[in-house]
Parts: C-alpha cells; sequence; structure tokens
C-alpha cells in the first residue's frame, strides 16, 4: 500500500509504515487515509509496528497530531510494540519525536 504525492509519499511493508518527504496537510480529515494505512497494520497486531521518519524533512502540527494519536491507539493494544525511527539531520524530529514517549513510555525511539 502507498500513499504519493509530489511533495510526499508514505508506504507500508509487512510491519513498518515509511514516511519521506514534506508533509503539510491540512488537518486531521486530510490526513485520515494516512491513519487508515496505520490503523490497518495495527489491525494485523503485528508483534511490533515501526514508523520510519528518517527521511520525513518536515511534518506540520497535524501530523504531529497523527503521530500521538496513533501512539495512544497502540498503547491500548498491550500486545503490539511500536518502534520509532528518525533522524538527527531533520530538527523537528529530535524536538517532537520524544513527546511520543511521555504519551506511551514503551515507544522504542530511536534518533540517529
Amino acid at each position: 500500500m502507498e500513499i504519493k504525492t509530489k511533495e510526499y509519499r508514505v508506504w507500508r511493508d509487512e510491519t513498518t509504515i515509511h514516511y519521506e518527504g514534506t508533509m503539510r496537510l491540512s488537518g486531521t480529515e486530510a490526513y485520515a487515509p494516512i491513519l487508515e494505512m496505520m490503523n490497518g497494520l495495527l489491525a494485523t497486531k503485528p508483534e511490533t509496528i515501526v514508523l520510519d521518519l528518517t527521511e520525513l524533512e518536515f511534518l506540520n502540527s497535524s501530523g504531529i497530531n497523527l503521530l500521538a494519536k496513533f501512539t495512544i491507539e497502540v498503547r491500548k493494544q498491550t500486545e503490539v510494540g511500536l518502534s520509532v525511527k528518525g533522524s538527527k539531520r531533520i530538527p523537528w524530529q529530535s524536538k517532537s519525536l520524544p513527546n511520543l514517549k511521555k504519551l506511551y513510555s514503551a515507544v522504542e525511539l530511536s534518533i540517529y
């Protein structure tokens, strides 16, 4: 499954959702297809879901809200782990991604 525009690309393989580009979608409803993809993976109940954000240059507040909502959904499903990968070269990731651990302490956060 893949969602692709000129600005960004989001795609899923077995247990990982990959994000790349610049995501400036306007509001929660614009992010709905991406959340649907994320929840679709969660519904398969893999041991761990990986969100690979290492190529996502920009994510607006609505997108960060999407990650927060998804983290809370994973927290409700104790049999599914969540791993989030970020990049130190992208400033917003070092600032925003640690907040996911505040929502769910079991999130495995790797920013490298």
